[in-house]
C-alpha cells in the first residue's frame, strides 16, 4: 500500500471483466483490468487502452499530477450525446510502466460499472476486503439524548476490513413510534445496492438519518437483509 503521494502504487492483475458505461454504450470492456491502490482503502481501474473507444476520447490538456504516477494527458468522454469532461486520464510516462498504456476512468463520472456481470456501486472492490455476519448474543441497547431508540438481544455484527463493527438491529427490536423514512439513499460496494436511511423525531426534534437498512442486499450479506444498523457518531450505543 502507498505510504505517500510521493509512493508509487501498488498494481495488481485484477482478472475480472470489468466494464463501464456511459450514454448507454460500453465505453470500455476488458479482462486485462489493472487494480492500482492511489489510496489505501480502495483500488481503482485502469484499462488497458486497447480495450477502450477511444474514438470516443478528446485530448482535453496535460495536467501535472502531485503523484507518483506523472503527469497525465487527460480526455473529454463523449457517447450517444452523453459528455463528461476531464473524465479519463493517462500516465505514458508512469514510473509504474505497466500503467503507461492503461486508462484510468472516473468512476463518478460514468453511469455505470460492472465486473462480469453484476453491478458494482461507489467504488472498485478490493481482493483484500472481508465482510463477516454472525449472531450474536450480546445486548445492544441504542440511545438517543437520553431516549431508548432500540433494544435487543441477538443481533447481528457486521465485521467490514478496516471499518469499525456494525451492530444490525431486527425492526421489532425498535421503538418504531420514534421512527420515519430518512433523506437519503447511499450504496456500498460489498453489502448491496441501495441503503434506505431512517430518522428519529425526539419530541419536536427531529434527527436526521440516524440509521440505514439494506432491503435488498447482495447475497453474500442477505443475513442482514432489513436488519437496522446506527451511526456510531450520532447516537449512543451500548454494547454488553
Amino acid at each position: 500500500m502507498p505510504s505517500s503521494d510521493r509512493t508509487v502504487p501498488r498494481v495488481e492483475p485484477c482478472g475480472k471483466r470489468i466494464r463501464t458505461y456511459l450514454g448507454g454504450l460500453a465505453v470500455a470492456d476488458t479482462t486485462r483490468a489493472l487494480l492500482v491502490w492511489e489510496r489505501p482503502q480502495y483500488p481503482v481501474h485502469y484499462v488497458p487502452a486497447a480495450d477502450v473507444r477511444t474514438d470516443l476520447l478528446t485530448p482535453a490538456d496535460r495536467a501535472a499530477d502531485r503523484s507518483a504516477l506523472g503527469d497525465a494527458l487527460v480526455f473529454d468522454l463523449a457517447a450517444n450525446g452523453r459528455t463528461t469532461a476531464r473524465a479519463v486520464r493517462q500516465y505514458p510516462d508512469s514510473p509504474a510502466e505497466a500503467l503507461r498504456d492503461h486508462l484510468r476512468f472516473d468512476w463518478a463520472a460514468m453511469d455505470a460499472w460492472y465486473e462480469e456481470d453484476e453491478q458494482v456501486f461507489t467504488h472498485a472492490r478490493s481482493p483484500y476486503t472481508r465482510i463477516d455476519i454472525l449472531a450474536s448474543s450480546r445486548t445492544v441497547r441504542v440511545e438517543l439524548d437520553g431516549t431508548l431508540l432500540a433494544l435487543s438481544r441477538s443481533p447481528r455484527l457486521l465485521f467490514e476490513t478496516g471499518l469499525p463493527t456494525r451492530y444490525y438491529l431486527a425492526p421489532t427490536d425498535l421503538v418504531l413510534p420514534l421512527f420515519e423514512p430518512g433523506t437519503r439513499t447511499t450504496h456500498c460496494p460489498y453489502k448491496g445496492a441501495a441503503a434506505d436511511h431512517l430518522s428519529v423525531r425526539i419530541g419536536g426534534t427531529l434527527h436526521p438519518d440516524v440509521a440505514w437498512t439494506y432491503p435488498t442486499p447482495f447475497a453474500e450479506s442477505q443475513k442482514i437483509a432489513g436488519l437496522v444498523a446506527f451511526y456510531d457518531n450520532r447516537v449512543t450505543l451500548h454494547v454488553d
